[in-house]
């Protein structure tokens, strides 16, 4: 009788131990996952507050190119970067297809000191091949801007939201 008692003493203890262990691998648990969720949700905010800086340059380059300020040629080059640099939204290459698409065909072009450096004949066949692409692609660009400008205002008001 005595070695009973003793040995259910000693279940007892076992499983005393493991209740006690088993607790604190599951408040180890619930501490590691809000840290993870804190982590994401500081990660998120930080790509949110990115896009918003984005989406503002967007906004401007749309209005400026609206009242040509800024020709096309740079307004899609600026713009198709600004979106490629979002980081909570992707393939808005086929949402916008005539502004990356002039990106596209201008985007090996030099610009700045490599463009001052070029003979003049090679900048006039450049320009050339800009303008006639240019002006291929103005009048879908110009319908682009209206669904881009609201795009981004909506992207805006959703992320201020949060």
């Amino acid at each position: 009788m005595e070695y009973s008692l003793f040995y259910i003493l000693c279940g007892i203890i076992i499983v005393l131990a493991l209740a006690i262990y088993a607790t604190k691998l599951l408040l180890q648990l619930r501490k590691q996952t809000q840290l993870q969720e804190k982590a994401l949700a500081a990660t998120q905010e930080a790509h949110n507050q990115h896009d918003l800086k984005i989406l503002n340059s967007i906004v401007i380059i749309v209005r400026a190119m609206k009242e040509e300020q800024c020709d096309y040629s740079e307004g899609c080059w600026r713009i198709s970067v600004l979106l490629d640099s979002l980081q909570t939204v992707s393939e808005l290459e086929q949402q916008f297809p005539a502004i990356f698409g002039l990106y596209n065909q201008i985007k090996h072009m030099p610009i700045m000191d490599a463009r001052k450096k070029l003979a003049k004949q090679d900048r006039m066949k450049l320009d050339l091949e800009r303008t006639k692409a240019e002006a291929k692609l103005t009048p879908s660009i110009v319908q682009e801007l209206t669904s881009l400008h609201q795009y981004t205002l909506d992207k805006i008001s959703a992320i201020k939201g949060c």
